[in-house]
């Protein structure tokens, strides 16, 4: 069978043919001409970025530390049977509710299995830093329902060490774009317009260190995003004595699950930082991203978050402090008719203001 070979523009990606007049291949959108031998490189070139891009990253773990006997004495798992949450305390704490939905929960079993967290950071804001946390996070918000922030009590407040993966790397990247710069000038009665293209190419070595990712699928991942950063530099060796009187939530996203989400932030963080200083150009866009990925490493850490649950109007909502920075973050309900007035009622000024400069330019 035969197979139709196309290349494609590097200009403008558009599919490029062979031109029998100016005996060059030619681009039929942007008119660019190139000799085969030119777009062979080329397509050699996209060719090996998209094998480096698809090549899987072997990543190297130093979280390969298992329980000890008797490490695990006196360490129960309690089971949310509405959103299926397990977390890990200590025989002495009690359970009441799920940190995440709010639901009554019960101890099923002995703790046992997993891999032992290798650091964790222990909480330094107590449960009355995060209620004011709270209460301070109520405050500003413009079209926040009076009636919650004046009527609505936390149903729950716990704290809870999070599994978190974290990743460490070195990475090489290229990328390349596409830049135009544009003057425009008038003379006399003409207005001309120049337009410059260029092809910016960018290269350089970048490093990680402890990147987080949370190894719990009941935790949303934005929210604990929306957190960070914790400090690594306060990290300590794990010990049970840091859950006293916590929740422990037990990992179920296995670190070879969460490296497709490392591996996309470590990409946007990398070409964001090759993008910076390209002010005088009227416009960029990135053409090809080649970042290649080396030194791969993780570990199993816990970090300290402070959750705070409350009902209101039907509806439930979760909050996240970091417990030892004191940053919040979570939803909260918005007063759909305070909103639409307020949008109304700047639509109304805006109308009359334009009203009146249309009298104003008809009376001239």
């Amino acid at each position: 069978m035969s197979e139709l070979i196309q290349y494609k523009c590097p200009c403008c990606g558009g599919a490029v043919e062979f031109n029998s007049t100016a005996q060059k291949m030619k681009c039929p959108y942007c008119d660019t001409e190139f000799d085969l031998d030119t777009l062979k490189a080329y397509e050699e070139q996209l060719s090996e970025e998209e094998e480096r891009k698809t090549a899987s990253t072997e990543w190297k773990t130093n979280a390969g530390s298992q329980w000890q006997e008797g490490e695990t004495a006196g360490m129960n798992v309690y089971t949310c049977k509405s959103c299926g949450g397990e977390i890990v305390a200590d025989e002495n704490t009690g359970a009441s509710s799920c940190p995440y939905c709010g639901n009554p929960v019960i101890m099923t079993e002995k703790f046992s299995g997993t891999l032992k967290p290798d650091l964790v950071i222990p909480f330094k804001l107590d449960k009355k830093a995060a209620k004011e946390s709270y209460k301070n996070h109520l405050k500003g918000k413009s079209f926040l329902p009076s009636v919650f922030a004046r009527e609505n009590h936390i149903d729950e407040i716990k704290g809870v060490y999070i599994p978190f993966w974290l990743f460490d790397s070195d990475i090489h990247a290229d990328v390349s774009y596409k830049a135009e710069k544009i003057r425009v000038w008038e003379q006399g009665d003409m207005e001309y317009t120049e337009r410059k293209s260029y092809d910016v190419k960018r290269g350089g070595n970048m490093s990680f260190s402890h990147l987080p990712v949370d190894g719990s699928r009941k935790m949303d991942n934005t929210l604990m995003e929306s957190i960070e950063p914790f400090d690594f530099a306060e990290t300590v060796p794990f010990q049970n004595a840091y859950l006293a009187g916590y929740f422990a939530d037990r990992y179920d996203v296995e670190a070879k699950d969460s490296q497709e989400r490392v591996t996309q932030r470590i990409r946007k963080s990398a070409e964001s930082a090759m993008s910076q200083d390209m002010e005088h150009y009227t416009s960029v866009n990135m053409a090809h991203s080649d970042i290649h990925i080396l030194n791969a490493e993780y570990m199993y850490v816990l970090y300290p978050v402070w959750l705070l649950s409350t009902t209101w109007n039907g509806e439930h909502y979760l909050f996240a402090m970091n417990g030892q920075t004191g940053k919040m973050v979570g939803d909260l309900p918005a007063d759909k008719q305070a909103f639409w007035k307020y949008v109304l009622s700047r639509g109304a000024a805006i109308g009359a203001v334009l009203y009146g400069l249309m009298w104003l330019l008809m009376l001239l």
